[in-house]
């Protein structure tokens, strides 16, 4: 188990690779300077994805070299201690020249997710928590939004075409049905970071795979919300549906998705 002493330590290294690794991405999204392709149905890839992914791999290697690496481009391994990265999520965003997308690390010890970093090389915003120290933008302290009124509340939403249509089709029904307004943003993580920093009131995916999800849910939790257990059932390895909201909705979030919440005892109706 790592110390505090070693888990700030890797924090504050992991900002400096992501930060790097951002403001070359950043350059060559401004220069349109990159080859791009597709995946699958609206998933793309760009030659940045897997550059971005290498140097990260290598520089936590290179410092961390007893640590684990999991990343989407490259795959990996889980082990006790796992660094899980996306190297740009958002990649469709990227690759259209829409500046919302991100670089995400987390770093997850014996499955509890002990330090989040999301960076947003566009506005130079960097999000990171650390477990039980709370969480930052940019060295500030940030916490959910207050938000206790359903009719008053933003959820953001991310969907792709591997979840069901059906699915998230009821839920966007349900929210303005309700009242409630949503957001779809094209970058999972960085709405995971901005729910934490108040400016959503939750993020809602049916499924997400870990390298989207382990950073900006731990943000959240650090910033006072509420989020699902999305470690059970092997989800780093294998990911899982995910939700993350301020106390005061958590529960209406939760029933109106069907996705549990850790502490839904502490939300109101």
């Amino acid at each position: 188990m790592l110390n505090d002493t070693e888990l700030c330590e890797r924090r504050e290294i992991c900002e400096q690779i992501l930060r790097t690794a951002g403001i070359a991405a950043r350059d060559r999204f401004i220069a349109r300077d990159f080859e791009s392709g597709k995946k699958g149905a609206q998933d793309f890839v760009s030659e940045i994805d897997g550059a971005t992914e290498q140097f990260i791999r290598s520089s936590l290697n290179k410092l961390f070299p007893t640590d684990n690496f999991l990343g989407e481009e490259e795959g990996g391994a889980l082990g006790n201690c796992t660094w899980i990265v996306d190297p740009i999520d958002g990649t469709s965003n990227f690759v259209r020249g829409i500046s919302y997308w991100c670089l995400s690390a987390a770093l997850v010890v014996n499955n509890k997710t002990l330090v989040g970093i999301i960076y947003d090389p566009m506005r130079d915003e960097m999000f990171s928590s650390l477990k039980g120290a709370g969480a930052t933008l940019n060295n500030k302290r940030i916490a959910v939004a207050a938000t206790h009124s359903p009719q008053d509340a933003v959820l953001g939403i991310s969907f792709n075409f591997q979840n069901s249509k059906d699915e998230v089709s009821r839920v966007i029904g349900d929210l303005v049905s309700n009242g409630t307004s949503f957001r779809m943003m094209g970058a999972g993580a960085l709405s995971l970071a901005h729910c934490a920093a108040g400016q959503t009131d939750g993020f809602w995916e049916a499924f997400m795979k870990p390298w989207d999800a382990a950073a900006g849910l731990a943000l959240i939790e650090e910033a006072g919300g509420i989020v699902c257990d999305y470690g059970c059932g092997n989800g780093f390895a294998n990911g899982n549906p995910v939700l993350g909201a301020t106390p005061a909705l958590a529960d209406y979030f939760s029933k109106l998705t069907g996705v549990t919440v850790l502490d839904a005892r502490k939300s109101t109706p």
